[in-house]
């Protein structure tokens, strides 16, 4: 097959940032899928992972995928050849910018019946990492109300999670945004108020003066003491941005501080593995409903290395809106 990898570490402007190699096809194992991929999305661990490429190491990224089935393993029993599926992957093996990728089964579903491969594709990275923050770490439900600041709202992560927060609890959601083009983005996805990310206390305070409960924390770097004077006492904060962070300043109030990583039941094959496949099932339920939309921002035709270094590289200016998907 055919695999677009990052076979040494380079600046994305240089055109060996990406080159196409042949592979063999991969084989499922047991509990795999073997899936032709139509189309991915690149996000922030993308752009990480390919500067950190060892040159003896031949890596394929890719860790949001949209395609078609075309084998299953021996011991899989919830998909059969020709279903269309969405997965976000395991960072310990091969992703998913090449024709094929074996997959976990546990870690997939089937995509929304409604959306375009492409649509799908922007999705089940940023939902996964949604969902658990709302509900593995913040254990909100669709009673709790108050006010949730999103810092990174027209981001993958953010756009998803306003549409998750605004159709499954009963939040107030403040989104951050620097820009009127993202601003706007924020306001589509569902935010009832945008704040400036830039001037955090100023701008985010007006929108709930008795103080937020909860903020979702996209970079989290600078921005500890700024939480501690937005959140009331005994309020949260999730980050997904692993860094050293100085948490005293949210020690007078009892603030909980927790990480959210995507990947770790993947990555330690935790026991409840197959919640990552099921969350999924619950997301395509919500698009085929009509309950949210599509966080696809840019569309980038054609499955080459050129178009792979363009949407690193935009990802890279941290201005995209949305996600940036490429198809085959």
């Amino acid at each position: 097959m055919k695999a677009i990898a990052a076979l040494d570490v380079y600046e994305i402007d240089n055109p060996q940032a990406f080159e196409e190699i042949d592979m063999p096809d991969p084989v499922a194992g047991p509990l795999d899928l073997v899936i032709r991929v139509e189309a991915v999305s690149v996000n922030p661990i993308d752009t990480l992972r390919r500067k950190r490429t060892n040159p003896q190491k031949v890596r394929v990224l890719g860790f949001d995928g949209a395609g078609t089935v075309v084998a299953v393993g021996d011991e899989v029993t919830d998909f059969s050849e020709g279903d269309e599926v969405w997965w976000a992957g395991d960072v310990g093996r091969h992703g998913a910018n090449a024709d094929y990728q074996a997959v976990d089964s546990r870690l997939v579903a089937r995509k929304p019946e409604s959306w375009s491969f492409a649509d799908a594709a922007a999705l089940p990275l940023t939902a996964l990492t949604a969902w658990e923050s709302m509900f593995d770490h913040l254990r909100l439900n669709r009673e709790d109300d108050g006010s949730l600041l999103i810092v990174g709202g027209a981001g993958g992560v953010g756009s998803i999670l306003t549409q998750l927060a605004k159709r499954l609890t009963a939040m107030s959601v403040v989104a951050t945004a620097s820009r009127e083009e993202s601003a706007q983005w924020c306001r589509t996805m569902g935010a009832d108020a945008v704040a400036d990310h830039r001037d955090l206390v100023a701008t985010a305070k007006p929108h709930a003066v008795d103080g937020y409960s909860y903020v979702f924390s996209s970079y989290t770097d600078g921005n500890i003491e700024a939480y501690a004077e937005l959140l009331r006492p005994f309020g949260h904060v999730v980050s997904v941005n692993g860094s050293k962070f100085d948490l005293v300043p949210l020690f007078p109030k009892a603030i909980s501080f927790h990480w959210e990583n995507m990947f770790t039941r993947s990555r330690f094959a935790t026991w409840d593995m197959s919640v990552q496949g099921t969350i999924l099932s619950e997301v395509a339920a919500l698009a085929d409903a009509g309950d949210i939309v599509t966080t696809a921002g840019t569309v980038m035709e054609g499955f080459t290395p050129e178009n792979l270094r363009q949407a690193h590289a935009l990802v890279e200016t941290r201005r995209a809106v949305g996600k940036v998907v490429v198809t085959r």
